[in-house]
């Protein structure tokens, strides 16, 4: 049986930051406390998206590592504590978003944060008591904005996923005139995590037409401007286009991922310092040839759709061209080859197919892979 649920309100335009004050009031937030990172802060782009809270007094945690940890998690619940906050507005890219939804679970809710977690069981005891929580982005990738799940780093290393339709933001603020400053690396890495969510979630098995058909959208409009916004970042139309492109992706992905993203939780977690956003550029063309066997890729023309949205016009049952196109987006975009210009090694192969066999992502691949299949792709993608 398929669920299609979209739930929370969507502003995307210039100038939508305008509307923080009357989404806080809608949804009964009167002590606030700010999730974001330095970088947001030192940028000046933290101070822009306030700006319309004018003097209201706001406690502001800017401690997010670019990875989001259980540590930092419980440093901002504390910091939410003391000034007796009663809800979160999340100002950066998907690691302030997610470590936003880990604050919105250990404030409100008992033990340690992976009784919380997905593969342990724990979506069931996320409850109505998450604190309320806006989300005003600052780059096009991730799309934790208007997703029900974060991605942290828990204590003991893993990268686990947290899920709950009470973790979606009330509110998610797009205003791409917070991207305009955006660096060119961090423009391609967090852009193709959007293509990557659209081509993933639309290769997925699950029934879900609505999903499929705002993913194959996102992926054409991703496709279409990614390289004007790295190239010429203050393009308006194509820092707009790839928001829409982020934020299509996440809707879309409720239907759920694969193996790209399996492995990409797994490896960031052995590796903590390494770009989700490049993970999935780097595993993607690889994924899509092991992809191209499934039954219902195949039954469903699904690569030949792909291909038709990125203009590629024909694909073989390979997968061929669209695989090829990805690896030469990557390199007009100056993003790395592969694992190897990463500094990833065979060492580490063992630990990172470990953890993708148990990964949430795993087994809405449109093909289930083996160990053996997850470590053909870590040698090609090297």
């Amino acid at each position: 049986m398929a669920l299609i649920q979209y739930l929370t309100h969507i502003e995307i335009d210039f100038g939508a930051v305008r509307l923080l004050p009357a989404h806080c009031e809608r949804v009964g937030i009167t002590r606030p406390m700010v999730v974001t990172d330095a970088g947001v802060r030192d940028a000046g782009v933290l101070a822009r998206a306030l700006g319309p809270l004018g003097d209201a007094a706001v406690a502001v945690f800017d401690g997010t590592p670019p990875n989001p940890t259980e540590a930092a998690v419980r440093e901002a619940s504390a910091l939410y504590a003391r000034h007796r906050c009663d809800g979160l507005i999340a100002v950066g890219g998907g690691s302030s978003i997610d470590l936003a939804k880990g604050v919105a679970i250990a404030a409100t809710h008992p033990g340690p944060l992976t009784d919380y977690a997905t593969i342990l069981g724990g979506a069931g005891r996320i409850s109505e008591r998450v604190a309320p929580l806006i989300a005003v982005p600052t780059t096009a990738g991730t799309g934790s904005e208007v997703a029900r799940g974060a991605i942290l780093i828990v204590d003991d290393g893993r990268k686990l996923g947290f899920h709950s339709w009470h973790l979606l933001p009330k509110a998610a603020i797009l205003d791409p005139e917070l991207t305009l400053g955006l660096p060119p690396m961090l423009t391609a890495a967090t852009g193709m995590d959007a293509i990557a969510h659209c081509m993933e979630t639309f290769m997925a098995h699950a029934v879900n037409p609505p999903a499929d058909g705002i993913a194959l959208d996102g992926l054409a409009r991703g496709w279409a401007h990614i390289e004007r916004a790295t190239r010429h970042g203050a393009d308006r139309e194509a820092r707009w286009a790839m928001m829409s492109a982020s934020m299509q992706g996440a809707l879309a992905f409720q239907k759920g991922l694969g193996c790209v993203h399996s492995l990409s939780h797994s490896l960031g977690g052995v590796n903590p310092k390494l770009h989700h956003g490049t993970l999935n550029a780097v595993f993607l063309p690889e994924v899509v040839r092991f992809n191209a066997g499934a039954d219902t890729i195949q039954r469903e023309q699904r690569l030949q759709r792909m291909a038709h949205a990125m203009g590629l016009g024909r694909c073989d049952a390979q997968g061929t061209e669209i695989s090829e196109a990805l690896r030469e987006m990557n390199a007009r975009l100056g993003l790395p080859r592969g694992l190897a210009a990463l500094g990833v090694d065979e060492s580490v192969f063992g630990r990172i197919i470990e953890g993708a066999l148990v990964d949430h992502c795993h087994k809405t691949n449109p093909r289930l892979a083996s160990g053996d299949d997850y470590r053909e792709i870590l040698v090609r993608s090297m």
